[in-house]
């Protein structure tokens, strides 16, 4: 799949694309909606489709001490995007050029100079430009005059609108079975296998230590989660703690999947650990005892869920 970069041209073949603008990164069903319409649309005309999205995310350029809230990595979106049918990843690196660019310029400049797209699609709340003073009507207008194609999907609801604030919500809460039906897909953590204190080895359970980086914090605590190993494919079933490990010092955040049944060396191997269960919270136990303890039972628990 070819990812593509707002600041040059594109290819000739894939000029008069249909591209679906937003910034898209947890896919949700709502984005899935609107990435859907323009990959139709440009099935039934014999068109690229291209699917946008937005990095850093503006919200990180204008307040840049956001906590993270991320639902996705770019590559993550990548895959995402490739398995809708998706020609071409089209990112926008939001920067001070981009946040001053005005809405018209936007259309002109951006969308039919440099990329000779044909058409787009938004949701219905969607804005760009300087301000955010672009939306669905001045792409109707202002873009329909100078010969830019445009089609809105309205949000798609379920008990509420589908958005990935919804969705960072129900994580924050532990509420993985809301986020994976809003997500069609379980919320999951990518990264590289880091050396860690290898404190779990000597208890028993070794586990794969991942730095959460850009990722939106879940609640802390214990989870029921597979992992798989990107290079192979490989899936593994496993209990997971995210969080600060309140039981050792000094505090350290952290997400240390335990896989049930593996044996290997996961150091240095890129995985992506998928969130299906809250267990528990974090928790300090007066003993290391009391703690295996607890562990056997998160882990007999998570198998039970997982099975």
């Amino acid at each position: 799949m070819r990812w593509l970069d707002h600041r040059n041209p594109v290819a000739d073949p894939l000029r008069g694309a249909v591209i679906a603008l937003g910034n898209f990164d947890g896919f949700h069903r709502g984005h899935q909606a609107v990435a859907g319409e323009a990959i139709r649309w440009a099935h039934a005309e014999g068109r690229p489709s291209i699917i946008a999205t937005f990095d850093p995310h503006p919200v990180r350029f204008f307040r840049p001490d956001t906590p993270p809230f991320r639902l996705t990595t770019l590559e993550q979106r990548q895959e995402l995007y490739l398995a809708a049918g998706a020609t071409a990843m089209l990112v926008f690196h939001f920067d001070g050029d981009l946040a001053g660019t005005t809405a018209e310029d936007f259309i002109t400049e951006i969308l039919l100079t440099r990329f000779g797209a044909h058409g787009v699609v938004t949701g219905g709340d969607f804005t760009f430009g300087q301000g955010a003073k672009g939306n669905v009507e001045l792409l109707k207008c202002f873009g329909g005059a100078h010969g830019l194609q445009s089609r809105v999907v309205e949000a798609v609801s379920e008990d509420g609108v589908i958005s990935s604030s919804r969705i960072r919500e129900a994580l924050r809460e532990g509420d993985c079975e809301t986020a994976t039906r809003l997500l069609t897909r379980p919320f999951a953590i990518r990264g590289v296998v880091e050396h860690g204190d290898k404190r779990g080895r000597t208890i028993g359970y070794p586990t794969a230590n991942l730095s959460i980086e850009s990722y939106l914090r879940p609640r802390y605590g214990i989870y029921a989660v597979t992992g798989r190993i990107l290079a192979t494919g490989q899936i593994l079933k496993g209990a997971a703690n995210i969080g600060i490990r309140p039981q050792f010092e000094p505090p350290k955040e952290l997400l240390e999947p335990y896989f049930f049944d593996f044996k290997g060396d996961l150091y240095g191997q890129e995985i992506e650990v998928a969130f299906h269960h809250f267990l528990r919270s974090e928790a300090r136990f007066d003993t290391l005892e009391a703690l295996v303890e607890q562990m056997e039972a998160d882990c007999a628990r998570a198998k039970e869920l997982l099975a």
